[in-house]
Formats: structure tokens, C-alpha cells, sequence
């Protein structure tokens, strides 16, 4: 456990696909927070095939700054894979992520990296609570409050927002759910929360201020897809 006058070492991830414009604004921010926040810390981009830029970007970034790390792969394996391989990668045991264009305000990093360091297992920022402060529109907060209320009947979560892309880690105890998680995109957040509370790990929420972006990468396909995930879920829950 660590105090507010130790400062923790953390891994800051962020998982980037063809975003080349938000990572100019994203990458300095997070060396900004980290700089104040931490002792040691590292900034791993994990690059997932992207086409636009966003490789060559990153890899001058990481040339330049010992902080800094570019994980490139050249086939897209999705968000969730790029995250957890950026997880077994990491050096430090605080590991920790945001969506890259910064929908959650990086003032809450600090909260979100000091629940872990003073004994949660996972922490997430969360859109939901009654403190939370959140702009987006009436389809997305429908769907997002139903897709969480099926989470919450249908797999025992005691989370409230599954989804949100800001999140930490006691890294060891993520290392050990990586072997269960079987998706490899938007739905992994949901089923290492979920699993990682059916381990018994302390799993923490944190109000957040959350601003929801011009356009989203979440297509309604993706919305289908994690529906059936869910119900995947539960039946390897709780099937034969």
C-alpha cells in the first residue's frame, strides 16, 4: 500500500487505432499528469495496425522520450488484446488506461491511481453515479444504461459502468485474468470486471467528468456483439 507522500510507479496504456489527431493532444497530457502523480512511469501506446498515421506518430514520439513506448502490431487484433498485451509488457504494477481522445477529464487520473495504490484491485471511472458529471447524447446513454442494467441482472456485477475507458489495475491480479477473458475488443472491459469480482477482487468507482466525443468507435454492431457476449458469459458462468 502505498501513501500520498510515496509517489507510485505506474504503466499508462493507450490503446490507439487510427487515431492520429487525438494522440498529438493525448500522449502530452498523459506525461503531464503522470510527471505530478508518479515517481517512475511509462506511456505505452499500444498501436493496433493502424493506417493513418498514427504508427509512424508514435514511434517518433517513443524515439524521442525514454517514457515512452510504442507497441505497433501489424494486424489488428482489437482493443482489448492490444490491452492486455500492453498489460503483460508493462514494467510497473499500477497499470492503467484512457481512450484516447480524452472523454473522461485526465484530473481524475490521479484519484483512479491512488484507489489501487491504497488497496482496490481494479478502479474504474464511472459515468453513472449520482456524482458523475456526463454530456452525450439521449441514444447513447440509453443504450449505455441498458447494455449496464443487463450486466448487472444477468452477471452479478456490482459495477455500474462497465464500459467506460478509463480504468487501473493491480497489475499481478489482471495477469491473472487474462487467461479467462476471451474477447478481444470492446467487450473485454466488461468480463475482466466481471470475472475479476468473481475472483473476490476489490473492485472500486470513481465519479467522473465524462464528454462525449464528436463521433464514437463503438458501431452498432459492436452494441449486438457485446449483447451476445453477455449472454456467452453467463452461460460459461453458469452452463454445464
Amino acid at each position: 500500500m502505498i501513501s500520498e507522500e510515496t509517489k507510485p510507479h505506474v504503466s499508462l496504456v493507450i490503446p490507439v487505432y487510427n487515431d492520429r489527431e487525438a494522440l498529438e493532444i493525448a500522449v502530452p497530457a498523459a506525461l503531464d499528469a503522470l510527471l505530478e502523480i508518479c515517481d517512475k512511469y511509462e506511456v505505452i501506446i499500444a498501436e493496433d495496425a493502424s493506417t493513418d498515421g498514427s504508427r509512424e506518430y508514435a514511434a517518433r514520439l517513443a524515439n524521442g522520450n525514454p517514457h515512452i513506448v510504442h507497441m505497433h502490431r501489424d494486424v489488428r487484433g482489437g482493443r482489448g488484446s492490444a490491452l492486455a498485451l500492453a498489460a503483460e509488457q508493462a514494467l510497473y504494477n499500477i497499470c492503467v488506461y484512457f481512450d484516447v481522445d480524452l472523454a473522461t477529464d485526465i484530473k481524475h487520473l490521479k484519484p483512479l491511481i491512488y484507489a489501487i495504490a491504497k488497496g482496490c484491485d481494479i478502479a474504474t471511472g464511472s459515468r453513472l453515479l449520482p456524482a458523475s458529471d456526463i454530456t452525450r447524447s439521449t441514444g447513447r446513454e440509453i443504450k449505455s444504461r441498458g447494455y449496464n442494467f443487463l450486466v448487472r441482472a444477468l452477471l452479478q456485477s456490482k459495477i455500474h459502468d462497465h464500459q467506460c475507458g478509463f480504468k487501473a489495475f493491480n497489475r499481478q491480479k489482471l495477469l491473472t485474468l487474462l487467461p479467462a477473458v476471451h474477447d478481444t475488443h470492446w467487450f473485454w472491459d466488461t468480463e475482466v470486471l466481471v470475472l475479476g469480482q468473481r475472483a473476490g477482487y476489490k473492485a472500486c468507482e470513481i465519479p467522473i467528468h465524462w464528454t462525449e466525443g464528436a463521433g464514437t468507435t463503438v458501431k452498432q454492431s459492436d452494441v449486438f456483439a457485446m449483447g451476445a457476449s453477455i449472454l456467452e458469459l453467463w452461460w460459461r458462468i453458469h452452463g454445464p
